[in-house]
C-alpha cells in the first residue's frame, strides 16, 4: 500500500540518520567498515531528503488530452483577418449603447443587432439545417442609474443541436453593446472594439466554422445586449435556459479579449486569463461550510471547468497558455457569466492578460498626447484569433466528450486509508460513446490534476489512496478520446 511504502521510507531514513550519527560520533581507526555498510545499503542523508516529498501514488501521470484532427482543423480556420473585419464593422455603427437607436439602419445598437443576425443566418446556410438562428428579446423597464427608458433587449443565438445529447448545452458568448465614460450617454461614439467587439467576433467566427460540423452535445454561439447596464441580456439568456430545463454544463463569456498590450506597453501575446469561481454562489451556508471543512473550496464546478480549459486549451495548436484565476471575475467587477453561476450553471470568463483602462469605458479623446477610447487601432487581431482557438478547443472538447459525472460521493462510513467513490453518468441519454471513467487526483497543494486512474465502465471504485492526503474527482472518458471535466466528491455514509 501507498501509506506503508511511504512510512517504510521515512523509518529507513530515520534509521540511517541514527546509525550514521552514531558511526560518526564513535568513529576511530579500524571502524571504517561501519560506514561501508551504510553505503552498501544506500542509506544516506541525501536520500532522506526525498522521503518527505509527496509519494508517487497510484495510477499514472496525468497527460493533457490533445486535439484530434477535426479540432485541429477547426482551430486552424479561425482567421485574424475575418476577426478584424467583424470588429471594424461593429465599430462602424458609431455607438452600440443599449439605449441608442434601434431603428436607424446605419447607427446604433439596432443596426448592429440586425447585421450580426444577418451574418449568423448566412453562416447557418452551410449547416444543412443543423444551425438555427434566433433573436430572443424582452422589454426592460427603467432601472435607476442604469436604464432610463423602456428598452428592447435582444440577444442573437446560433444553436447547433447535439446529435446525441441535445439537452446538454455549452455556450460561448460576447456582448455587442458598448459605452463611454458616462454610462447613460447613448449619443456619443462608443466604438467598443475590444469591449466587447472582440468577444462578439469570437462568437461569430466560431459560428461560421462550426456550422459545417456535428457536435454530440448542443453548442450555442451568442451575442448579447445590455451587459454594460447590468448584465440584462445574459440574465435573460440564462433564465431562458434554466426555464427550458437545459443541462448547461459549461458557459464562457469572452469579454475584453482583444489586446495583448498592457498600459505600460508590456506585451503578453500568448496568455489568456480565465476567471473561475470558487464556492458556488448557489450553495447554502451549510453546504458552503461543509465544502470548506473537507477542503473542497478549490474544486467547485466552475474551477473544474477552468482546469479542463487549461488542459485542452494550453498547447501548440492554440499557441496560448490559459491562466486560471481563482476568482469569479476581476476584483469587485462582473460579467455575463455571473447570471449563469447564479442559477447553478458552471461558467467562467475569458479576459486578456492585462487591461488598459485608457481604452475601456472612455470617451474618445486625446489628453496630453494620450489617446483615450476603445478604438480598433488598439486591438491585436492575431491575439484575438488565438483566444478564439482556446474557445474552440474548450467548446468542441466539451461537446464531443461524455457529460461530466453527477452525484459523485466518497464513502465515510468507516475509517480507512482507502477511498471509495461512487458516481453516475453525466447525461440524460444512453451515450454509446461512453467508454468508462477515470479517477483523477492531486496533492492538496497542487492547482491541477497530477495523476489519473482508469477504472472502466463502473460507477463505484475503491482505490488505495487516503482522502486525508489527496484531492480526488471523477471524469468520463469517451471512445473518441475526449474526456469530460472532473467532478468533486462529497461525503456520504
Amino acid at each position: 500500500m501507498l501509506v506503508s511504502k511511504f512510512s517504510k521510507s521515512v523509518f529507513r531514513c530515520l534509521a540511517a540518520i541514527i546509525l550514521l550519527s552514531a558511526t560518526q560520533a564513535g568513529a576511530h581507526p579500524g571502524h571504517e567498515h561501519e560506514r561501508d555498510i551504510l553505503t552498501d545499503r544506500d542509506l544516506s542523508l541525501d536520500q532522506c531528503a526525498f522521503a518527505g516529498q509527496w509519494p508517487p501514488g497510484v495510477g499514472q501521470q496525468f497527460v493533457p488530452q490533445a486535439p484530434d484532427s477535426e479540432l485541429q482543423s477547426i482551430m486552424s480556420q479561425i482567421d485574424p483577418t475575418r476577426i478584424q473585419a467583424i470588429i471594424e464593422k461593429l465599430v462602424s455603427f458609431g455607438t452600440r449603447h443599449t439605449e441608442s437607436s434601434q431603428t436607424d439602419p446605419v447607427r446604433g445598437i439596432g443596426a448592429a443587432r440586425d447585421w450580426i443576425a444577418e451574418q449568423m443566418r448566412g453562416f447557418a446556410e452551410a449547416s444543412e439545417g443543423r444551425m438555427v438562428i434566433t433573436t430572443p428579446s424582452y422589454i426592460q423597464q427603467p432601472v435607476p442609474d442604469q436604464i432610463v427608458n423602456t428598452t428592447n433587449i435582444t440577444n442573437i443565438l446560433a444553436t447547433i443541436k447535439g446529435s446525441v445529447d441535445p439537452n446538454r448545452v455549452y455556450i460561448v458568448s460576447g456582448h455587442y453593446d458598448s459605452r463611454v465614460t458616462n454610462l447613460l450617454n447613448n449619443i456619443d461614439d462608443a466604438p467598443g472594439a475590444d469591449d466587447d467587439g472582440s468577444g462578439v467576433a469570437i462568437s461569430m467566427e466560431l459560428a461560421r466554422i462550426l456550422a459545417t460540423h456535428i457536435p454530440r452535445a448542443t453548442v450555442v454561439l451568442a451575442a448579447v445586449a445590455g451587459e454594460e447596464q447590468g448584465l440584462f441580456g445574459s440574465t435573460f439568456m440564462a433564465q431562458q435556459f434554466f426555464e427550458a430545463g437545459a443541462d448547461v454544463q459549461g458557459m464562457f463569456t469572452n469579454d475584453i479579449v482583444g489586446s495583448s498590450t498592457a498600459d505600460d506597453g508590456t506585451k503578453d501575446p500568448n496568455d489568456i486569463r480565465l476567471f473561475a469561481q470558487g464556492i458556488p454562489s448557489t450553495d447554502s451556508p451549510a453546504l458552503a461550510s461543509e465544502t470548506v471543512s473537507i477542503g473542497g473550496e478549490n474544486d467547485s464546478p466552475a474551477r473544474e471547468l477552468g482546469r479542463f480549459v487549461a488542459e485542452v486549451g494550453t498547447n501548440d495548436d492554440t499557441e496560448m497558455t490559459v491562466r486560471v484565476i481563482y476568482r469569479a471575475d476581476r476584483f469587485l467587477r462582473g460579467g455575463d457569466h455571473e447570471p449563469f453561476l447564479a442559477l447553478g450553471f458552471p461558467a467562467a470568463r475569458f479576459t486578456e492578460p492585462n487591461e488598459n483602462f485608457a481604452h475601456q469605458h472612455q470617451d474618445v479623446r486625446v489628453v496630453d498626447g494620450v489617446q483615450f477610447g476603445d478604438l480598433t487601432e488598439f486591438v491585436d487581431f492575431e491575439f484575438t484569433a488565438r483566444a478564439g482557438r482556446v474557445n474552440a478547443a474548450a467548446l468542441w472538447s466539451l461537446a464531443q466528450a461524455p457529460g461530466t459525472p453527477r452525484n459523485v460521493t466518497i464513502d465515510i462510513s468507516v475509517l480507512t486509508n482507502n477511498s471509495t467513490l461512487t458516481w453516475v453518468a453525466g447525461s440524460d441519454v444512453d451515450d454509446d460513446n461512453l467508454a468508462g471513467f477515470e479517477i483523477v487526483w492531486r496533492s492538496t497543494i497542487e492547482p491541477f490534476w497530477t495523476h489519473t486512474i482508469p477504472v472502466g465502465l463502473v460507477n463505484k471504485m475503491t482505490i488505495q489512496l487516503s482522502k486525508d492526503n489527496a484531492i480526488m474527482a471523477v471524469r468520463a472518458v469517451g471512445k473518441n478520446g475526449f474526456k469530460s471535466p472532473a467532478a468533486y466528491p462529497f461525503p456520504t455514509g
